[in-house]
């Protein structure tokens, strides 16, 4: 589910491209799996997209990038790849307080692109890690709106707060869905959060025009969904797609 959170952007700010989903509901989550079935799920993920005719992908998973996005560049090179990292940069370069909190999986938190990112701003501002325990679970069941969501969600941002972080990087596709929970626990105070999406679309779009992928201007997009879950999650899929966007489904 978490990948959707960037499916919005991509289709309200890139209204002319078609777009193929894979979302993995049966092997999910991935934060806490070892970096080989990682990277055989994405590799997995990426083949079957490639098979649906896709020119350009997002992997649109923190953890699958940390693990999985060198060996992809380097096994496919006619296909460009766009991966998420936590948005370290903006966070570290808009904080008053100068701390900084990174909340993903455990297993992007190893990653080397956001140990390299990091590794640039730790001179100049302090930056804290944490996993967002059960997020991803709660994400995936359709209950960010629960009590057990906002306790789930207190007992992680209170600490990064009470140590003095002014802003909390979304590190995990499907945190996103939780930011209204998020934002109503920080409440009044001075905290700002912050994820990847907008970067992710920007990059998507410089990719598309470097590449000559972009799709006409009037070109009527369309919209498929794919998951190795049951049918039943493919409708979750569907529906949280649609109803998480600004527009109606067509």
């Amino acid at each position: 589910m978490g990948g959707l959170s960037v499916w919005q952007q991509l289709r309200e700010n890139l209204p002319n491209e078609s777009l193929i989903f894979f979302g993995d509901g049966l092997r999910c989550p991935y934060g806490s799996r070892s970096e080989k079935e990682v990277l055989e799920f994405t590799v997995e993920g990426v083949e079957r997209l490639i098979a649906e005719g896709c020119r350009l992908i997002v992997i649109a998973c923190n953890t699958a990038t940390a693990v999985a996005i060198d060996y992809l560049r380097e096994h496919y090179p006619n296909i460009p790849f766009v991966g998420l990292e936590p948005a370290v940069k903006p966070a570290a370069l808009t904080t008053k307080s100068g701390v900084v909190a990174v909340l993903a999986t455990e297993r992007s938190l190893k990653g080397r692109l956001f140990v390299q990112t990091s590794a640039k701003y730790e001179d100049k501002v302090k930056i804290i890690k944490a996993v967002g325990e059960g997020f991803v679970e709660i994400v995936e069941q359709g209950r960010e709106h629960t009590a057990e969501a906002k306790s789930a969600v207190e007992r992680v941002v209170e600490p990064l707060i009470a140590a003095g972080a002014d802003r909390i990087v979304l590190g995990c596709t499907h945190y996103p869905f939780l930011r209204e929970t998020i934002e109503g626990v920080i409440g009044g105070r001075d905290v700002e959060v912050i994820d990847s999406g907008s970067a992710v679309c920007r990059r998507v779009a410089q990719l598309l025009d470097e590449h000559n992928l972009r799709a006409d201007a009037d070109a009527v997009a369309s919209y498929r969904f794919i998951t190795l879950a049951d049918d039943d999650y493919l409708k979750r899929v569907e529906s949280r797609a649609y109803g998480c966007s600004s527009e109606a489904k067509a």
